[in-house]
């Protein structure tokens, strides 16, 4: 049974009725008697511990620690906060004078102000262009509290235009790739969850949790699934998800499927976000391993809905989030998504009384590494 911690009131209460109790005939304490202000100044103090005393069972605890005792319960299972990371692309592509030099370092601003810097000096090709790679510059921490790693991945495409002009390079530039990478420290919730999941799950030398702890130890890194025998015997599929603020992939990273850079073996390399996973889990794995790291391969489910012809805004977009939520919930490569979850999901938003789901009519089941996403909804 939870301990019922009183409250400031009734500690007031108890206060004075205790005083009443101990002075005979003193009748009703008036309003601002010494006595009554004692009292009360008393019943505050004994709030205050009783708050205290509230907060140290909070941080005696790992499932409900927070700030400084959180990340020292993690640190004891070898669990750290996951920093921010900065935004990257690798071809940023210039224009100018053949010849001319692009300085390292060398700073470009996107349209809302957002700043990114190259990497090294370089100089226009014969053919009046250069491709350089950039790295998003973070923003203080002390005036961005997220760290602002997020905001910089930015499409394909995207105007880039130098924060100080050089002499024969072109004001403007462009991103070839998308920009991406980038990610916000972790978030409070999403720490505890890992650091839960280290406790819960004792280290077994390489089984499916081994490999979900070890992706999600990654910046950016939001869910994880694990597929034994992927490419045969002796090899290990990790799919994984960089869900967050993103829009850039919806969630899907960017990058190469494939091995760590760090093995010695001849097989396709990934690179990218699942690059930036596979060498994380190189150094942990077990050495028969063959660890693959990929993306899930992004499939639109499109949804005809009957009886609704005549909803409003909010409702459709409502039903879409729900739709959405029940593929981020239940969703996994090659999974089952079941039509009863969807049609309760569906159901539960207002205004959706008598409505007709149409397409699909059946349970939806993904191909290998298939990950359902919202496509098309029709309202008939």
């Amino acid at each position: 049974m939870p301990y019922n911690r009183p409250t400031l009131t009734e500690l007031r209460q108890r206060n004075l009725a205790f005083v009443q109790s101990e002075l005979k005939s003193i009748g009703t304490l008036l309003r601002f008697s010494n006595l009554r202000v004692m009292a009360d100044a008393d019943a505050g103090l004994a709030y205050l511990h009783y708050g205290y005393l509230d907060w140290i069972a909070r941080q005696a605890t790992p499932y409900t620690a927070t700030d400084e005792f959180l990340a020292a319960w993690a640190a004891l299972k070898n669990i750290t906060r996951k920093p921010t990371t900065a935004a990257t692309c690798p071809a940023v592509v210039l224009t100018g004078t053949v010849g001319a030099i692009v300085p390292a370092a060398t700073v470009l601003n996107r349209l809302d102000g957002y700043q990114y810097q190259t990497q090294q000096e370089m100089r226009i090709g014969a053919d009046g262009t250069l491709t350089v790679a950039v790295t998003a510059i973070l923003p203080d921490p002390n005036d961005d509290a997220t760290g602002g790693g997020d905001a910089g991945n930015a499409d394909a495409g995207t105007l880039l235009t130098l924060d100080v002009s050089i002499d024969g390079v072109d004001s403007q530039a462009s991103a070839a790739q998308a920009i991406a990478g980038g990610a916000d420290i972790e978030s409070e919730a999403a720490f505890r969850s890992r650091m839960l999941l280290a406790y819960q799950n004792t280290p077994q030398g390489g089984n499916d949790d081994d490999y979900q702890s070890w992706a999600l130890d990654v910046t950016g890194v939001t869910r994880v699934w694990v597929k034994r025998r992927l490419m045969g015997a002796g090899t290990v599929g990790v799919y994984i998800m960089c869900d967050g603020a993103d829009t850039t992939n919806n969630g899907f990273p960017i990058g190469t499927d494939g091995i760590s850079q760090l093995d010695d073996w001849g097989a396709v390399k990934a690179d990218g976000d699942q690059g930036r996973v596979a060498d994380h889990i190189f150094p942990l794995q077990p050495t028969t391993a063959l660890v693959y790291v990929c993306s899930p391969i992004k499939t639109p489910v499109d949804f005809t809905i009957g009886g609704l012809s005549g909803a409003s805004s909010d409702t459709t977009t409502a039903i879409s989030t729900a739709i959405n939520n029940v593929f981020f919930e239940y969703g996994a490569p090659g999974g089952t998504i079941y039509l009863s979850d969807l049609l309760a999901a569906i159901g539960d938003v207002t205004g959706t009384k008598g409505f007709i789901l149409t397409a699909p009519t059946d349970n939806i089941t993904m191909d290998t590494g298939g990950l359902p996403v919202l496509g098309k909804v029709t309202y008939l």
